[in-house]
């Protein structure tokens, strides 16, 4: 099978004359297929420019024609322009050419017309488009490379028609971000409605309805300063607190499967665990509402039967001492080995959260995340702790049906006052931040 590539300025003559050449092949000859490539002229030669680059030819004027190797794979092998064409169709399937000037360029006027018509058709049809806008920052890290697929389905958002994906990375250099942009949008998700990417602060978060901020981007070595701006950015305007949440998913998890380990159940037969306190600092695992399904005891039920962990794990001090120590052991073998936090977990644990957020679980279902926590266990204003909450509606609340002891009470005192710490000392470092605007 013989297929050429015909590209060309809309408004050209020698375009037009072309085209309408292929077009008498194709209708001819049952082996000859034509794609055609409409550039309007101002476009013309950046275009060009770059697909001589890419494929390593040297063209300078419109039309240019190709041959793709269909059946051998590879590259196109490059023709040339009109007068090139119409030789090789003379030579090869014995078709000229006789168009007149006039025709030429009464089909060329008509070509630009007609697609400056399908360009306002477009953006008509993309103004009645009212897309959920999200923003990413640290775009180039591998979490966000995990993230993106999974961002782009219904299963996270079920009420959303279409999404536009703002990739932000102040470290990054734009041919990157064009390579994640082009992947993105090979992906030919439904919901993708468009993708930009930016590396300005100045552009960061217009128009925004979710925004996630994935700090692992930083690195030790990096400006600290453009941290901090871009969550000084991020929260600029931002009157309720409910909007700005950290993730403390992650934890969770690795504690499940621990415990699932010990109880010889999977991880996902774990539910309501707890975290308390500094996400990325000290905390507290806490197992007081936390179910175990598909347990093999004494007491066995149906599937969605579930059992009290603690009263299976029975054990106080393995609780306070053994279980904490592997959960923050797991915590530091998990960032050792990575360098990072885990791309796939953190990943995980902010999908559960966004998936919440949006409806999909149960309201009697228990999150762990880090909020601001005035009034909340009597802790300080200005602190962000990691507590359990609950989501009903499209909105978090505190879960205060939860027994906080004495003991407990101390532990909670104790993270702030090292949060603030650390807050005067301008290193607070949280693992992921999602901000959820209200429309």
């Amino acid at each position: 099978m013989a297929k050429f590539v015909l590209a060309g300025k809309t408004d050209c003559p020698h375009y037009a004359k072309a085209e309408l050449l292929a077009d008498r092949l194709q209708r001819s000859l049952p082996n000859f297929r034509i794609q055609k490539i409409s550039i309007l002229p101002h476009e013309w030669k950046e275009w060009l420019d770059a697909t001589c680059k890419r494929n390593g030819w040297k063209h300078e004027q419109s039309p240019m024609v190709w041959r793709e190797l269909v059946d051998h794979g590879g590259k196109g092998i490059l023709l040339g322009d009109f007068s090139d064409f119409l030789e090789h169709c003379q030579d090869y399937y014995n078709i000229t050419s006789d168009m007149s000037t006039d025709i030429m360029l009464s089909v060329a006027a008509e070509n630009l017309e007609t697609k400056m018509n399908l360009i306002a058709e477009e953006q008509h049809r993309v103004s009645l488009i009212k897309p959920l806008h999200i923003w990413i920052s640290s775009a180039l890290s591998s979490t966000c490379h995990f993230l993106i697929p999974y961002l782009l389905s219904a299963e996270v958002f079920p009420h959303v028609s279409a999404i536009s994906l703002h990739l932000l990375d102040l470290e990054g250099n734009m041919e990157e971000l064009q390579w994640l942009r082009m992947e993105t949008e090979d992906l030919a998700l439904r919901l993708l409605h468009q993708v930009t990417i930016h590396t300005d602060l100045e552009q960061a978060f217009r128009e925004a309805d979710v925004i996630v901020l994935l700090d692992e981007g930083w690195s030790e070595d990096s400006d600290r300063g453009n941290e901090e701006e871009v969550k000084k950015k991020t929260v600029k305007g931002i009157s309720d607190s409910h909007q700005f949440v950290t993730v403390a998913t992650q934890l969770e998890n690795e504690a499940k499967a621990i415990v699932a380990k010990k109880l010889k159940v999977r991880t996902s037969d774990i539910t309501n665990v707890i975290v308390w306190g500094n996400i990325s600092g000290s905390f507290y695992i806490d197992l007081q509402r936390a179910k175990v399904f598909n347990y093999d005891g004494a007491i066995k039920g149906p599937a969605f039967f579930s059992q009290p962990a603690k009263s299976i794990l029975q054990g106080r001090k393995w609780l306070e001492t053994d279980f904490q120590d592997l959960v923050r052991c797991q915590r530091a073998a998990v960032t050792s080995k990575t360098c990072q936090a885990a791309a796939m977990t953190v990943t995980n644990g902010m999908l559960a959260v966004l998936k919440a957020w949006n409806g999909v679980c149960s309201p009697d279902e228990v999150f762990s995340m880090g909020v601001l926590c005035p009034g909340y266990y009597n802790l300080p204003d200005g602190i962000v702790l990691s507590i359990p909450v609950t989501f009903t509606d499209g909105r978090w609340s505190v879960l205060c049906d939860v027994t906080v002891g004495d003991e407990l009470k101390e532990r909670l005192q104790l993270y702030a006052s090292e949060l603030r710490q650390e807050k005067e000392l301008g290193s607070e470092n949280c693992t992921m931040v999602i901000n959820k605007v209200d429309s």
